[in-house]
């Protein structure tokens, strides 16, 4: 009886070997470049670019639509100068806005750097809007000292502060837009009640508030429009793991629809807060064509 041959395993050629060792060193590789890059673009490239979000809003028809710009949370800070605002104001004014409005937030720390005051009211003086530039506060401007200065600031800069407050624009043809800005809800002492009872008629309404978890308040207001920042979009973005602010946990980014006839967006702002780094989360400035 003859023995079975026994087989013998197949070599692994010399080549093979070189070509497994060229994709595992190509592998490392590239893991060593992210780590490195990854960083780099977080801190140094990402937080000063600026993107324009354009968002068209109510059915079209042959009236001229209202032109509302928005932008939030500039967060001047000592890694956020005045200066870098000159890309924002250029996005802005490209967009010849009728209407500029501000979400709130407009130091970082006001305490740490108070000589960034003057030349933020100059800036502030560049931005254009056709009707006018409103704003509301946010929590950073309670905070930091920045409570004194803040509406001081804006109104040199051409800014009228809302606070619980509105105002009803007329437009060229006669359309009457209402416009109303809650006091901040974290550090403020917000009032749905008093912001609409300066709501008479209107056509359409636009209302502002910081913190957009509170647009839930303007749920069956014949509201149409709740502007909001705050959220940062979560600043930086990892799959799997949002970060999320208070009263920013349920509404983060981008628009909403709260009800058949109130829809909210939330900004995600300009500047960065905690960590000076932004990730999957570009600085914006959104520009709403709205029909009315």
């Amino acid at each position: 009886m003859q023995n079975p041959k026994t087989k013998t395993p197949p070599r692994t050629s010399k080549k093979t070997k070189k070509k497994t060792k060229r994709i595992l060193l190509s592998i490392i590789s590239v893991f060593i470049l992210l780590i490195v890059a990854l960083p780099f673009y977080a801190w140094k490239v990402e937080p000063f670019l600026v993107h324009v979000n354009h968002v068209e809003l109510g059915k079209k028809n042959e009236r001229t639509p209202l032109n509302v710009v928005q932008i939030s949370d500039l967060q001047v800070s000592e890694y956020f100068e005045t200066n870098r605002l000159d890309k924002v104001i250029e996005k802005v004014n490209a967009q010849n806005p009728d209407i500029l409005l501000f979400t709130g937030d407009l130091f970082d720390n006001y305490s740490k750097y108070p000589e960034q005051m003057a030349p933020m009211i100059e800036k502030l003086k560049a931005f254009k809007a056709n009707i006018g530039k409103y704003a509301v506060w946010g929590n950073h401007d309670y905070g930091g000292g920045a409570v004194r200065v803040y509406e001081d600031v804006m109104s040199a800069g051409g800014f009228v502060v809302l606070r619980n407050q509105g105002e009803t624009l007329t437009l060229s043809d006669g359309r009457q837009v209402f416009l109303g800005g809650l006091d901040d809800s974290l550090l403020g002492n917000p009032s749905v009640s008093d912001t609409l009872a300066y709501r008479q008629n209107y056509d359409y309404a636009i209302t502002m508030t910081h913190e957009p978890d509170v647009a839930d308040a303007f749920i069956g207001t014949d509201t149409q429009l709740v502007l909001a920042g705050h959220s940062h979009g979560g600043q930086v973005w990892l799959p799997f793991y949002p970060i999320k602010n208070v009263l920013a946990e349920k509404y983060t980014r981008g628009l909403y629809r709260l009800d058949a006839i109130t829809q909210l967006y939330v900004n995600t702002g300009i500047g960065t807060t905690s960590i000076h780094a932004r990730f999957g989360v570009i600085p914006e400035v959104t520009q709403f064509t709205i029909y009315i």
